[in-house]
Parts: C-alpha cells; structure tokens; sequence
C-alpha cells in the first residue's frame, strides 16, 4: 500500500510565494511540463514527493521516472502510482546505473520524452503546491527560443519533515564567471525550457561533470541562455544521511570548503567541467569563451601571475569568504 504523506507544519514567512490552488492561467496557453525523476532505493520518502507533485497548481504535467537498480520496494511503489495515475501520468524506466548525475543527464536527453518545460526532481523532497506555477511564471517572461533555466533557495527540513532552516542565499548575479567556479542551485530546484534541453541534447548525455546541475548552470549561462535564481523557496529539502549531496551553511561549512580548496578537489572539479566546456565550445557565446580561455590561463600560470589572470577572468564566488578562498587556492595552485 501506498503511505499517506506525512504533515509538514506550514509557515507564514513573507518570502513565501502565495499559494493559488486555482488553475494557472499563462495568457491562455497550455504547456506540458516533464517531471523528471530518478530513484534509487527511495521507499522511505518517496511516496510524500509524488503526493506532492499531485497538489501541483499546474496540472499539465506528467512524470517520467528513472530507476538506477533500486533493491527496495522503490519499483513496486512507483508501480501503484502508476495505476492510480495512469500510464500517461508516470512511466518507469532503467536508468544506466553509472551514478545520478548520468542518470538525470540520461533522462533530459531522452528525445523521447517531449514537453515544454522539463524539471528535475528528486525522490526524496516535498514540492510545495505553487513550485511549477512560480518556476513557469518567471521562465515565460524569456522568449521561448532562448534557453532559460529556472533555479532557487530551498527550505531544509529534516527525516520527520520539521523545518530547520534555509539554503545559503545568494545575492550577487547569477552568470558564467561565477558558474566557473560554483554551483548556485540545487538540481531539484530547476526547471528549465525546450531551447535549454537543446543544449543538454547537443552536449550529450556521457559527459564526465561533477554534478548535473552544476552542468545546467555552466551550459545555459555559458551559451548566453537566462539563469533565474529565485530568492523564494518552493521546495523542502529533506537532509537525511543518505542524502548524496545536502544543504549546509555557516562560517564552519565556508572553512571547510576553503581546506578542500587546498586539498586539490575543487582543482579536480574545474579540470573536469572545463574538458566538458571545451568539448561543446561551439555552444558558448564569445564573451564565456573570453572567460573560459582567461580562467585556464589562471590555472596554468606560476605565482602572482595566477591571481591576475582570475582578476582578468572576473570569475567570482557568492560570498566574501568563497572569494578570499578561490584567491588563496589560486595562488597555491587549488583551482
């Protein structure tokens, strides 16, 4: 049987969207929006995500469901939704079993799945009702031929579901120069259009990236595309210690992000999304090209010469302690 969703306790903050649970009207146009999920051994939570996902204001949308060899009772439970919904509604399929990453890259590649607006979602969230309307809202004031990505804070909740606190917020500008060099939203957050899947289906789905929406953010901001950071979280965000990748902030969380600077990871993750950069600079617009080919330049110098050629760059991190790390790792060869 299918567990009955769990309350969570609603909150009255005023950086919340207003909820409408009346139909959408976006100027009189229908749009099919893919609801993109991947699952691997998820039976704890997953029944409170898809339960979401039905209260979604936007009603258009359908959901197609890769499993990356799931050994709970993941498949069986995606099997009664699929009953209760229909065939239409939600469709299971195998994903390559080659990491998540892969596996959402191997969904949004998928020409066979066709839609207007594609979002990622992860199996273990609650999606609040407004979360698709807010996102297609903001992704409709771009015209539709030219990629957009939608992306946000979250709010944390923990396994119970109580809310305990918010993602980091980011108020410097979302763009190239500062994706060379973070990831500002989390996939689960993102939804984006026809024109940015073109992208994706342009740069292939067997890249080696680090992270899927890390990716997303490099690929559309670096092709020129709009990148939309909404301030205003629609998802809760459950941190749990399956989690792959969690939500933390805080000065400790800054410094510990520093010292992997120096340890050489944050160097290993540039050196694998410039190779994948590079192997689709056609995409990227002259301007992400100039930063592209600055910021290597950085990464392969000696000394000071390093620290100008960043400057040259104009790459940059959020906040003021991920800036004065990216310069130290830079000058000690971590970028």
């Amino acid at each position: 049987m299918v567990a009955p969703l769990s309350p969570v306790v609603q909150n009255d903050n005023s950086d919340y969207h207003d909820v409408d649970h009346g139909r959408p009207d976006f100027a009189g146009t229908k749009v099919r929006i893919a609801i993109l999920l991947c699952t691997f051994n998820g039976e704890r939570f997953l029944a409170q995500q898809l339960e979401s996902i039905a209260r979604q204001t936007c009603p258009d949308w359908f959901v197609v469901v890769s499993d990356d060899g799931s050994t709970d009772s993941t498949l069986e439970l995606l099997r009664e939704y699929s009953e209760r919904w229909g065939g239409d509604k939600l469709s299971v399929r195998q994903g390559p079993r080659s990491g998540y990453a892969a596996n959402f890259l191997s969904l949004t590649c998928d020409k066979t799945i066709e839609a207007d607006y594609f979002a990622w979602a992860d199996q273990d969230d609650i999606w609040q009702a407004n979360k698709l309307e807010c996102a297609l809202q903001k992704l409709q004031e771009t015209p539709s031929q030219n990629p957009a990505l939608y992306c946000g804070r979250t709010e944390l909740i923990d396994e119970q579901g109580a809310r305990i606190g918010l993602s980091p917020l980011f108020e410097r500008p979302v763009g190239f120069a500062n994706a060379l060099v973070q990831s500002v939203g989390g996939g689960n957050t993102m939804v984006f259009n026809q024109a940015a899947r073109q992208l994706f289906q342009q740069a292939g789905e067997d890249l080696d990236v680090v992270s899927h929406d890390w990716w997303a953010y490099l690929l559309v901001a670096g092709a020129g595309g709009s990148v939309i950071y909404d301030t205003s979280p629609t998802i809760l965000y459950r941190q749990h210690d399956a989690n792959v990748i969690g939500a933390a902030s805080g000065v400790m969380v800054q410094l510990m992000r520093v010292r992997m600077q120096f340890r050489g990871r944050f160097r290993g993750w540039n050196q694998k999304n410039i190779a994948a950069l590079e192997s689709i600079r056609f995409q990227l617009n002259e301007e992400s090209r100039m930063r592209l080919d600055r910021f290597q330049r950085a990464r392969s110098s000696r000394g000071l010469a390093r620290v100008i050629w960043l400057r040259r760059s104009g790459v940059y991190r959020q906040s003021l302690w991920g800036n004065l790390g990216l310069v130290l790792a830079t000058l000690f060869n971590g970028i």
